[in-house]
């Protein structure tokens, strides 16, 4: 696998996520739903200003800190992912890797820009790409737009419950993205087969040595 297919993974997945972002800001109210299949998948319009599924982290001083990480870890990450190709290492790693990275690109578009580039939503009023005005926040206070919406499960706690005792539950609550998606599955992926995908390159980096020993040998 070529660097070049990385970047391609990344460019796909940015594009998907941030079209449909766009789309949600332009054409939906906050709190607007879409029912897509009854019962188990919605597109719900929020947005959240700190990280994946809706978890927030210190105000505004730690938006800034979080949008200034996430900036640090791409730069990061696309110079590993150009490592790890050159190593040679497998091509389910470099997958799972590039959607990671990918995922990350995608929520930092949010912070760095939407808060320039959007008017902000609310409950009556459609955000507008590019107001007169200018936008809701300044760069790096942008919110990161979620959609994504499977209450598959709906119930109540039961009675001897040790916490929420009789209370309602959905599952699944959260509501994300695809750049929080695909994160997900990069970092599931990379836990399942991780035995699988580091073996395969030892596998390669030992044969290499032997070659190298059995060339000096000669």
């Amino acid at each position: 696998m070529k660097y070049r297919h990385v970047i391609l993974i990344v460019v796909l997945v940015l594009v998907v996520d941030q079209a449909l972002k766009v789309w949600i800001k332009t054409h939906m109210n906050f709190s607007d739903e879409i029912i897509v299949f009854p019962n188990w998948f919605r597109i719900h319009f929020i947005e959240n200003d700190g990280m994946a599924y809706g978890m927030k982290f210190g105000g505004d001083f730690g938006k800034i800190i979080l949008t200034l990480f996430r900036l640090f870890a791409v730069v990061i990450g696309f110079r590993y992912m150009k490592k790890l190709v050159a190593q040679d290492y497998s091509k389910g790693l470099l997958i799972c890797g590039s959607l990671i990275l990918a995922g990350a690109a995608g929520n930092l578009i949010d912070s760095l820009f939407y808060g320039m580039i959007f008017s902000s939503s609310n409950y009556s009023d459609v955000a507008q790409f590019l107001p007169p005005g200018g936008g809701y926040g300044s760069f790096l206070h942008g919110n990161v737009v979620d959609m994504l919406y499977f209450p598959i499960l709906r119930g109540h706690f039961p009675s001897w419950f040790p916490f929420n005792a009789g209370e309602s539950f959905v599952f699944f609550r959260p509501i994300f993205n695809v750049a929080d998606a695909a994160i997900s599955v990069g970092v599931i992926t990379i836990l399942v087969f991780q035995k699988k995908f580091f073996a395969k390159h030892h596998e390669k980096e030992r044969a290499q040595r032997e070659k190298e020993q059995i060339a000096v040998s000669k």
